[in-house]
C-alpha cells in the first residue's frame, strides 16, 4: 500500500476527515509484538509501575503516582486492550513491585483475568478509577486482593481519587491540576485551561505530557500553548467536516444528531446540542462511535450497554429504539468501546470525595461494534 494514501501529515483535509488513523491500517500481529517488547523494556527494574488511560485524566494519576513514589513506568492501556496489557504487566513486572490501574474499566470477566497472576507477580495491585462498575466484576477485582477505589462517576475525575488514596503529600499546583482535569473529564468547561490540558495530552506523548504538568501543572508553558494553537487550525476544519455532514433526525419524542468523521467529538456533539439535538450519535472511521447525552436525553449509557460499551453514569430519561442505533453504527467486529462498562448500578465502595465538585453537564458513552443489533 502506498504509505502517502494514509500519511496524517499531508492528506487534505476533506479525506482526512473520513479516513482511520494510520495505526488502523498496522496489522494487529506486528503492532502487538512491537507493543509487548516495548512494555518488556519499559517494566525492567520499575519499582512502581502504572498501568492507565493515556488521557488526560490518566496521564494525571500516573503523574500524582510517581511524584509519590518517586518514579513509575507507564504502561498505556486503552479499554478494549485492558486484558492484554494487564497480561504483559503481569509477566514482565519485577518481583514486588508496586501496581497501581487507574482510569480503567473492565467491561466483561475477560478483561480481569490476568488480573490473579498481576497480584501474584506484584507487590501489590491498587486500582483507582471512576467509571461506574458492573457489582461483579468490582467483587471479583477485590476479591483477587486488588485495592479497588471507585469514586462517585458524576463528581469526580479518577486523578480526584488518585490524589485522595495516596499516601502523599502534594504542593498546591497539582491539586490545580487535578480541579482542571475534573473540568475536562465531566465535561463541566469552566476552567478555560481544561481544553488544553485535553487535547495537549492527545496530541503530544504520554512522556512529554507527563513531564510538562509535572513541571508546570495545569498552566502550560508559552511554547506548549503555541504549539496548541496551531495544531486547532486543524482541528476545527476536521470540527467543521463532521457537523457539515451531520443529519438531524426524530427518534420519537428526541432530536439525535447523527454524524462521521475523524473529530473531536465532544465539540461537535455541543454544536449539534446548539442546533437543537437532544443527543449525538458520533460514528468514527475506524468503526466504533460515540454518543453524547444532554440533559434532555439522559440514558445513553442504556443503549451503549447493549452493544458491550458503556461509560460514566448518566441521569434518568428514556432512550431510543436499537434500530435506530443499528442504522447508524458500522458493524466492525471490534471492541472499540473508549470508556466501558455496563452503568446498571452503582457500587458501594465507601469512597466519599473530599471536595466540593460539581457534576458534569453532558454525559458521554460509546458504542462498540454494532453486531449485537438486529434491524
Amino acid at each position: 500500500m502506498d504509505d502517502r494514501i494514509i500519511d496524517g501529515e499531508t492528506l487534505p483535509i476533506e479525506r482526512k476527515s473520513i479516513l482511520p488513523g494510520e495505526g488502523f491500517f498496522r496489522p494487529d500481529s506486528v503492532e502487538a509484538e512491537q507493543t509487548e517488547r516495548e512494555i518488556e523494556a519499559a517494566l525492567a527494574d520499575a519499582e512502581t509501575v502504572v498501568v492507565a488511560d493515556p488521557d488526560a485524566d490518566g496521564l494525571a494519576c500516573t503523574a500524582l503516582i510517581r511524584l509519590a513514589a518517586d518514579g513509575a513506568a507507564l504502561i498505556p492501556a486503552s479499554p478494549h486492550d485492558l486484558a492484554r496489557r494487564l497480561a504483559w504487566t503481569a509477566e514482565y513486572v519485577p518481583e514486588d513491585a508496586a501496581v497501581y490501574v487507574c482510569d480503567l474499566c473492565p467491561d466483561d470477566p475477560g478483561d480481569i483475568e490476568p488480573v490473579e497472576d498481576l497480584v501474584a507477580a506484584a507487590e501489590f495491585v491498587r486500582w483507582f478509577d471512576h467509571h461506574q462498575w458492573d457489582p461483579d466484576l468490582a467483587a471479583a477485582v477485590r476479591a483477587a486482593d486488588v485495592d479497588l477505589v471507585v469514586g462517585p462517576s458524576e463528581e469526580v475525575c479518577s486523578a480526584d481519587v488518585t490524589i485522595e488514596e495516596l499516601d502523599a503529600e502534594f504542593e498546591q499546583r497539582y491539586h490545580d491540576l487535578v480541579a482542571v482535569t475534573r473540568d475536562h473529564d465531566l465535561w463541566i468547561r469552566e476552567d478555560p485551561r481544561s481544553d488544553d490540558l485535553a487535547d495537549y495530552s492527545y496530541w503530544s506523548e504520554p512522556e512529554e505530557y507527563l513531564e510538562t504538568i509535572t513541571d508546570h501543572g495545569a498552566d502550560l508553558p508559552e511554547e506548549v500553548e503555541e504549539y496548541l494553537a496551531e495544531r486547532r487550525v486543524e482541528k476545527e476544519a476536521l470540527i467543521e467536516k463532521a457537523v457539515e455532514r451531520a443529519e438531524l433526525r426524530e427518534v420519537g419524542p428526541w432530536t439525535v444528531g447523527v454524524t462521521y468523521g475523524r473529530c473531536s467529538q465532544n465539540e461537535v456533539a455541543e454544536t449539534l446540542r446548539e442546533q437543537g439535538a437532544d443527543a449525538a450519535v458520533i460514528v468514527k472511521p475506524a468503526g466504533s462511535a460515540s454518543i453524547r447525552g444532554t440533559e434532555n436525553f439522559e440514558r445513553c449509557h442504556e443503549v451503549a450497554g447493549q452493544v458491550d460499551g458503556g461509560g460514566t453514569p448518566a441521569r434518568p430519561g428514556a432512550s431510543p429504539t436499537s434500530t435506530t442505533i443499528c442504522s447508524i453504527t458500522p458493524t466492525t467486529g471490534r471492541h472499540a468501546a473508549l470508556s466501558p462498562s455496563r452503568p446498571l448500578s452503582t457500587p458501594s465502595n465507601g469512597w466519599t470525595p473530599k471536595k466540593n465538585q460539581r457534576t458534569r453537564r453532558s454525559d458521554s458513552y460509546s458504542l462498540s461494534s454494532a453486531s449485537h443489533f438486529s434491524a
